[in-house]
This record gives C-alpha cells, sequence and structure tokens, in this order.
C-alpha cells in the first residue's frame, strides 16, 4: 500500500507540474519525481527510487513551494521506502529474490 500510495502521488505530481502553471518547482525536479514514483510503483531498484524520491522532494520543499506538507510527507515516504526495501510483490523480489533479516 505505502508504494502504491505513494507512486501514485508522485505521478500525478509530475503530471500536474507538466501540465498546470509554471510553478517555482523545476519541472525537472518533478519529472524526476514522478519516474521515481513509476520504479516505486512497480517496486523497481526500490532502495535507490525511495533515496532519490526523498532528495528530490527535499530540494523541491527548500527551494519553496506551497505545498510544504505534501513534499514533507513525501520525502519521509522515500526514505522509509528506501529503508524497508520493496516488499514481497514486487519487480525487485521477483528478480533479485526476497530478502529478510533475522533477528
Amino acid at each position: 500500500m505505502l508504494r502504491i500510495v505513494a507512486g501514485s502521488l508522485l505521478i500525478h505530481d509530475g503530471i500536474a507540474g507538466l501540465m498546470g502553471p509554471p510553478q517555482r518547482e523545476s519541472v525537472t525536479l518533478e519529472v524526476i519525481a514522478a519516474c521515481a514514483g513509476i520504479l516505486l510503483l512497480f517496486g523497481l531498484w526500490t532502495p535507490i527510487s525511495g533515496a532519490l524520491v526523498a532528495v528530490v522532494e527535499l530540494w523541491i520543499a527548500l527551494s519553496g513551494t506551497s505545498h510544504l506538507h505534501e513534499t514533507i510527507m513525501l520525502a519521509t515516504t522515500g526514505a522509509v521506502m528506501a529503508a524497508l526495501g520493496p516488499g514481497a510483490r514486487s519487480i525487485d523480489a521477483l528478480v533479485f529474490g526476497r530478502r529478510r533479516l533475522d533477528i
């Protein structure tokens, strides 16, 4: 569920950034975030795309945006996705196998 929500929001923001009026955020950052959202949605390269989302969303938040709470939430979600990994139902799990941490 976390991957679906984060990926959908990132893709929506990327499309809205391209179709809407010009904003203070760079269109390039929105497109990078949308591409990382697609990767998160499918569970491909999840640690890398999660870290990329965290960095890009923090960059957008620090550069000034009218949607500060949304960018902070997406940055936090990206960091969490990078730490937790893709989960059992993802392309990463199919390609690289499911990783388990035994404590």
